[in-house]
């Protein structure tokens, strides 16, 4: 009986951890970085966009590494698409900031860098928010958002499968 009793506390035999271990990869890592905002055109007509790289290990992303640009309207597509077809509490984006649009500014409204990089860090905060997510993680329209070049509106809502 006392046998049993010290084989059933005994500590296992856990390997030390090296350096190289502590130091690798972690298993599995998803990191999405919105970065370098570019501001295009004159008038109505201009515009920022910002550059939205990932890189993961993920086994649902067939595509290890992408960088795309898009536009805050991409992030309201993605984040639109999300709330009808998906499960999940989708959570809000940077706000629309109206009042920075009024004509007549004193300043530069939303095109100044102040509000640039205020809007990318919550877009950022937002989509990694998002693709934290494990059912978010299998739909196609995020995989679209973060890899392709340009966004096909017109595309079948679904789940991502693995073959």
């Amino acid at each position: 009986m006392a046998d049993t009793t010290v084989d059933a506390t005994r500590r296992l035999n856990v390997k030390k951890q090296t350096l190289d271990d502590a130091y690798a990869a972690p298993a599995n890592f998803l990191e999405i970085d919105v970065i370098n905002p570019i501001t295009h055109g004159v008038g109505k007509k201009r515009y920022t966009d910002y550059e939205v790289r990932m890189r993961t290990n993920l086994p649902v992303f067939k595509v290890k590494e992408s960088s795309v640009r898009r536009r805050y309207s991409d992030f309201e597509w993605l984040r639109n698409e999300l709330e009808r077809d998906s499960k999940i509490v989708v959570p809000s984006l940077p706000g629309k900031a109206w009042k920075r649009q009024m004509p007549f500014r004193g300043d530069d409204g939303i095109f100044e860098e102040d509000f640039i990089e205020d809007r990318r860090k919550g877009l950022e905060v937002f989509v990694n928010k998002i693709a934290g997510h494990p059912l978010a993680q299998n739909e196609r329209c995020l995989h679209m958002f973060l890899q392709e070049p340009v966004i096909d509106k017109n595309y079948v809502p679904g789940k991502i499968r693995n073959a």
